[in-house]
This record gives structure tokens, sequence and C-alpha cells, in this order.
């Protein structure tokens, strides 16, 4: 998965399930080259949280694979997912093996490890309705938009197109084109300033849309678009909500202290996000810098340079 949309489908994944779970994306399958999207863990100290993360708390309630596929994916490109599926819990157990100090001799490589390791599930996101998939693994309905194939093959596939507008499959429909994207996108835009899902989302839908400068030349042209207008509205909301606070600081002064203060911590944590994004290591130094910044002004043009930057040095002022 190489292009834009993809990307942003693997990071919104990764970073929302880092909420719950030990998230990684790009992860390794030795022995088949391949690279699983997103595996997650699920963290049994979190569990409270992610019970109030919807849809994608559900699916990620054991160890597991996701891939998202921007277009509806045909059987073939399942099946390449069953082989990841399939080779990542062969190399779990190798691991378990090792890390139980058996040695196993290479004729013996089927003996069960110690202790037993869970088979993963996967998990297919797709746009639309993959009819030829959903008939050979004999999928059935588990919810609305969510289908299990037969249980041995610990399969669910996600249809986003038939996901009920909630906020519980929010994130999930994030991942969408057309009504459905545009739809997730005016449901995020209503939610609460300090709603869990606008932390992890936002930051990511501008760095991935709004970060580059290049033409729309490909596929993904209508996501791309959609979400510029999205962000270009967010923007336009937030530099309104400054304006009116301007106004009424010295009719409310205290109040409107406190609101600034929360905005400034959102807008610090939003340049962490994009220096993480953008593979930027962060000293602690730096980042008791940014979290401690309270200016808008600074943290605004801080957000912009790390958006594109490659190095900490290009985002904060006056680093050596």
């Amino acid at each position: 998965m190489h292009n834009r949309s993809d990307q942003f489908a693997k990071s919104l994944l990764r970073d929302g399930l880092s909420l719950v779970s030990a998230a990684e994306t790009e992860v390794e399958v030795l022995a088949a080259t391949q690279k699983i999207d997103v595996f997650s863990v699920p963290d049994p100290a979190r569990e409270a949280e992610r019970a109030r993360m919807g849809l994608l708390g559900e699916l990620a309630a054991e160890p597991s694979l996701f891939e998202p596929f921007h277009g509806t994916p045909s059987l073939r490109q399942v099946r390449r997912c069953l082989r990841k599926q399939l080779t990542w819990h062969h190399e779990l157990e190798r691991r378990a093996r090792a890390a139980a100090g058996a040695v196993v001799p290479e004729e013996d490589a089927d003996a069960p490890p110690q202790p037993p390791v869970a088979f993963p599930a996967l998990v297919v996101i797709s746009p639309g309705r993959p009819e030829t998939v959903l008939d050979a693994y004999r999928c059935e309905p588990a919810q609305p938009g969510v289908y299990h194939a037969v249980p041995g093959l610990v399969t669910r596939v996600v249809v986003l197109a038939e996901l009920p507008r909630t906020r519980a499959t929010l994130m999930l429909r994030l991942l969408g084109s057309g009504r459905v994207l545009r739809e997730a996108l005016a449901d995020l835009a209503a939610l609460p300033d300090d709603a869990w899902e606008k932390s992890i989302a936002t930051p990511l839908l501008i760095h991935f849309r709004l970060g580059t400068k290049e033409p729309a030349i490909d596929e993904e042209d209508e996501v791309s678009a959609e979400i510029r207008a999205w962000v270009k509205e967010y923007e336009q909301k937030l530099r309104a909500e400054a304006r009116t606070e301007g106004h009424r600081e010295g009719l409310n002064e205290g109040r409107n202290e406190g609101r600034n203060e929360g905005r400034a911590e959102e807008a610090a944590r939003a340049v962490l996000t994009a220096l993480r994004v953008r593979g930027i290591a962060v000293p602690d130094i730096a980042r008791e810098r940014i979290l401690a910044e309270k200016d808008p002004d600074t943290l605004e043009r801080w957000l912009e340079r790390a958006i594109v930057a490659a190095s900490l040095a290009e985002v904060l002022d006056g680093l050596s």
C-alpha cells in the first residue's frame, strides 16, 4: 500500500488502536515477503478505553491483522491477506518457542509452542460489498456492515457502505469514499472539540490531504478533494471561533483563558502527532517546549511546518 489514501488508512487505524493496544504498521512477514498493514494486540489494562471505541474497539478485542482496501477487494486480494494471516501465526509460534527457550528440530517445527499462541483474526475493510469473497468463505452477517467467515478462518469483512451512520462506526467510515466519507467528515466536525476521534483523525486528515501540493492525478482525486474541503471548513471554523473568543475576552476573561489553554493544549498535541506521523523523533526537552507553548499563532505556525518538515529543527523556532 503506497498511495496517500492507503497510508492515511493505515495511520488512522494504527493511531486509533494505539489508544487501547500495541499497534504497528508495515509489519514484515519474513517468510512471505509481505507486510501486514496494521497488527493490533489488545492491552488488558485499557479494556475500558477500548469499550468506548465502538466498532473499531470490538474488532480489536483479540490479536488482529487489519487490511483496509481503497477499492472493493477481489477474492485473489483477500487470499493474499489470508496468506499473511497464516504466515504471521507461524512466526508468532516460532517466537513463542524461542522465548520459552525450546530447541525444536526442523522436522518438529510444527510442535505446539509453550504457551500456545492464539490464532490472530483477519479484518478486511472494504468500501463496497465484495460478493465473491462473501460467497467463497460463506460469510454470515454478524451486525450491519460486518460479516464473519467460517469459524476456522477467523476472518471478518467490514463493508463500509453498509455501516450504520453512528458514532460507533465513525473511525471506520472515515476510510470510505463518496457518500460514506462525506457523511463521516460531517459527523467528525459535529463532535465536541475534546472528542478522542478528533484528536486522532484531524492531524492525519491535515497531514495526508493538505500537506501535499502535487496535483491530483489518480483514482483518489475524489477522496482528496472531499478531505481538503473538510480541512478548509475546519480551519475557517477555528478562525471564526478565535474571533468570537476575542470579542468576548473583555466580558469573560477568566473563562476565555481556560478555553484558550484547552485549545493551546489540543494544538500542541496536534503538532506532536504530526511530527510522529512524519517519523520525526521529539526529545523530552522539545516535547516540554511544545506542550508549554500557549501562543496560538506560534502553535499554528509549528503545525504548518510539522506537516511537511523533514526534521525537528525545521519546525521549532531557534532550535539548533
